[in-house]
């Protein structure tokens, strides 16, 4: 699939006719169709994912920060380590005032199967909840490391699970930030079952429920159906569409895929509207479209949604 292409798969898709403007490599100047009608109070953000900001490779902070204050988006997410890095080097300040938008939360894959390595993972995330309240941020995005899922027994290690995220909710909320499930396929907690058995068990006074509603939709499950179930203690959210395709991991830019995406934020907007929702999606080699562009296309779906109007 080129750009070309894709260009007019996504347009098609939501709604739009500027395909000329996007094959010709240009953003195009759409007109805004958000839905009339209440308005809508969540704020949605953006992580670094899709520029390839990994701890490896801190560099494409600033692009991505920069493209995501120019596109509206309220908010920005990315790895703890890469927040340690550029606090570290005296630069993190410096761009949140530079581009104007707030840190909002981090992203920890923590081990949450072996009990030996527990302390290490506390010291670790006490540094980094200790910066993010330092930037004004206020969550850390918990995924649940530690597993191969080869020959994976969840029944095993699910009291193990269930006793570190407690501690790593207690631990982060007696520093004053918030802390959430992420899960996520390939690790300790990948399936619809998995996520009930633990966020069942949790104590949720001090642990949350931050999903990946793409990787739900991956990994079998019902996302906007999950959501649903869980939408008291949901506070976080990584917003991201699947379509199971060749590109990205199989995800796509917001309402091309499968996920229930409206009504996942209309569950939201009823049960949490102050939840920090993340548009989130993967890159990958031989991308269709830049990293921006996605940015551009998810941003014209949540407009037609009523979100991000004038940005």
């Amino acid at each position: 699939m080129n750009r070309r292409t894709f260009t007019k798969a996504v347009l098609a898709g939501i709604g739009w006719t500027a395909a000329p403007h996007l094959a010709a490599g240009a953003a195009p100047q759409a007109e805004a169709q958000g839905q009339t009608g209440t308005p809508k109070q969540l704020r949605i953000g953006c992580t670094a994912l899709v520029w390839n900001v990994f701890p490896r490779a801190p560099e494409p902070l600033e692009t991505a920060v920069r493209d995501m204050s120019e596109l509206g988006y309220k908010g920005f997410e990315t790895f703890g380590q890469v927040v340690e890095d550029w606090d570290k080097k005296g630069t993190l300040e410096k761009l949140i005032s530079q581009y104007k938008i707030p840190l909002i939360s981090a992203y920890a894959p923590l081990n949450v199967v072996d009990p030996s390595v527990r302390k290490n993972e506390i010291a670790t995330i006490v540094r980094w909840g200790t910066i993010l309240k330092k930037y004004g941020a206020n969550f850390l995005v918990i995924e649940a490391g530690g597993a191969k899922r080869a020959g994976y027994d969840f029944a095993a290690h699910r009291a193990n699970i269930v006793a570190a995220l407690n501690d790593y909710g207690k631990t982060l909320a007696d520093l004053g930030v918030g802390s959430g499930l992420h899960q996520h396929t390939g690790t300790a907690i990948e399936t619809r079952d998995e996520v009930y058995a633990v966020m069942e068990s949790v104590d949720t006074r001090v642990f949350k429920f931050a999903p990946d509603v793409g990787q739900l939709q991956k990994g079998g499950a019902d996302a906007a159906k999950v959501v649903k179930d869980f939408a008291a203690i949901t506070v976080h959210m990584h917003l991201k569409d699947f379509v199971n395709g060749p590109h990205m991991g199989g995800y796509c830019p917001l309402g091309l895929g499968m996920v229930d995406l409206k009504a996942i934020l209309e569950t939201m907007e009823q049960a949490n509207p102050k939840a920090n929702i993340m548009h989130e999606l993967d890159g990958s080699r031989n991308m269709p479209y830049t990293s921006r562009q996605t940015a551009e296309i998810s941003k014209w779906y949540l407009q037609k949604l009523g979100y991000m109007q004038g940005a």
